[in-house]
């Protein structure tokens, strides 16, 4: 007897919802045709499907995705990093509270064990009996999880374990991966009991997916712009699959909804709303400039500085992309100033390694104009790099006024997507602290709390 098993999979939503409500009219839609035809069918999301930038995630710390993921039916979810360690570790254990899906993520624990909210694997055993494993793992980022109170173990190995633990039970396995294409890759090849991994993280997009060895990749690129389905039929007879297809159906193209263009606004309006109460009194305008300093600059320089505890700060103007009023500021107001889910972070760095790296901005003509993606930056362009206690004059380094030894070690402020290489490869190699779980907006608005400028 052949049987056809449907799975629907979306993958780095991030809170990008304005067709949200075709992807889930039209998931909740398949699905209902597909069990009227004796066929079954599953619905996976693969991690990152919030994103705190959305001020409705934020507003409601994720719990409002996860209504929405509710009402489209899901029945398991891995996941991301922004799920992982955008969130307080309280935020996290509280996210899927109300979720009426599995979460499943192998490789995340608490005190030794898979935290309460999670699951490392589940078997779904379809109307005609046959049993499949879903297995995840989401990326490790041991230097963010491990301060905020988890531990994160090796996402390949982890997937391995689990996958020898489930394999005499199962005639399927499914991964949920939220660790990227190569990652995904080298996975197929350790692991080839794996039928299908569902990809995510790097954002790749696989239009018929990708056959490695025996085992079928996928990838439906960013914010949700693909819908995935991926058919498996099984003989169950001869206890194998047959065919296994994958295609990426475009939510553009989707059938639209009636009132779908408010759904998104009426979004923000209830973040809005929720986020609408004051949290620090600014005395003066607060302005933001892209390739200047200004008083926003040296009003966020202070919050940094006084809580981080360093000797001088760096960062870049593009973080600010709105003004803050004077007098009232809002919960709302500095979310959208500082939307990025960014941490701070503080360097242990040589006098003569922060020379050079203030050399290397002086070198970066174009850096200020650089349109960025990724890093966790939200913004439109870098903007001018800022420097607050530290300075170069004349080939010298001046810490605070004073000369800076070459061989001393200082403490410099940061944000953390400096410290991944991109822009100072040095800062990757040094030794650090990443200031958790406060965003750069927390930081703005624990000192607004204190002080009055």
């Amino acid at each position: 007897m052949l049987e056809t098993i449907h799975i629907y999979h979306t993958n780095d939503v991030h809170s990008h919802l304005d067709y949200w409500p075709r992807t889930e009219a039209f998931l909740i839609k398949q699905k209902k045709l597909h069990e009227e035809k004796g066929e079954n069918c599953f619905i996976l999301d693969i991690g990152d499907f919030i994103d705190r930038s959305h001020i409705y995630t934020e507003a409601t710390l994720g719990q409002g995705n996860v209504k929405l993921l509710n009402n489209a039916h899901y029945n398991a979810v891995t996941i991301g990093n922004n799920e992982g360690i955008t969130l307080s570790k309280d935020g996290l254990n509280s996210l899927y509270n109300n979720a009426q899906f599995d979460v499943i993520v192998g490789n995340l624990k608490l005190d030794g064990q898979t935290p309460s909210w999670a699951k490392p694997y589940t078997i779904y055993q379809t109307a005609h009996g046959t049993k499949i494993g879903v297995v995840a793992a989401t990326a490790e980022f041991k230097t963010y999880y491990e301060p905020l109170g988890w531990s994160i173990d090796e996402p390949l190995k982890s997937l391995q374990d689990t996958v020898e633990t489930i394999h005499s039970e199962v005639d399927l396995v499914l991964c949920m991966s939220h660790l990227g294409i190569h990652m995904d890759e080298q996975l197929a090849v350790l692991c080839p009991k794996i039928d299908v991994i569902f990809g995510s993280h790097t954002h790749h997009v696989l239009q018929q997916g990708k056959v490695v060895g025996k085992t079928l990749l996928t990838g439906g690129g960013k914010y949700g712009t693909y819908v995935g389905h991926t058919e498996i039929t099984y003989n169950q007879s001869l206890q194998k699959v047959e065919r296994k297809e994958t295609e990426l159906q475009p939510t553009t193209e989707l059938p639209a909804v009636k009132d779908e263009k408010s759904f998104n606004t009426k979004l923000i309006e209830e973040g809005k709303s929720l986020l609408n109460y004051p949290v620090f009194i600014a005395e003066k305008y607060l302005n933001k400039e892209w390739f200047h300093h200004s008083a926003l600059s040296r009003y966020f320089a202070e919050a940094l500085l006084e809580f981080s505890k360093a000797d001088c700060a760096l960062f870049n103007a593009g973080i600010f992309l709105r003004d803050l009023p004077k007098g009232e500021v809002t919960a709302f107001e500095v979310h959208q100033c500082l939307p990025h889910p960014i941490n701070a972070c503080v360097i242990e760095i040589s006098g003569n390694e922060l020379k050079q790296s203030l050399e290397l901005i002086d070198q970066s003509i174009q850096w200020p104009y650089n349109e960025l993606k990724g890093l966790g930056f939200r913004g439109v362009v870098l903007g001018k790099m800022l420097t607050y206690g530290c300075s170069l004059q004349n080939g010298q380094l001046y810490i605070n006024g004073e000369k800076a030894a070459d061989h001393k070690v200082y403490k410099l402020a940061t944000l953390d997507m400096f410290t991944f290489g991109f822009f100072f490869p040095e800062f990757k190699k040094l030794p650090k602290t990443y200031l958790l779980p406060q965003f750069l907006r927390d930081i703005l608005i624990l000192y607004g709390k204190k002080v009055v400028k």
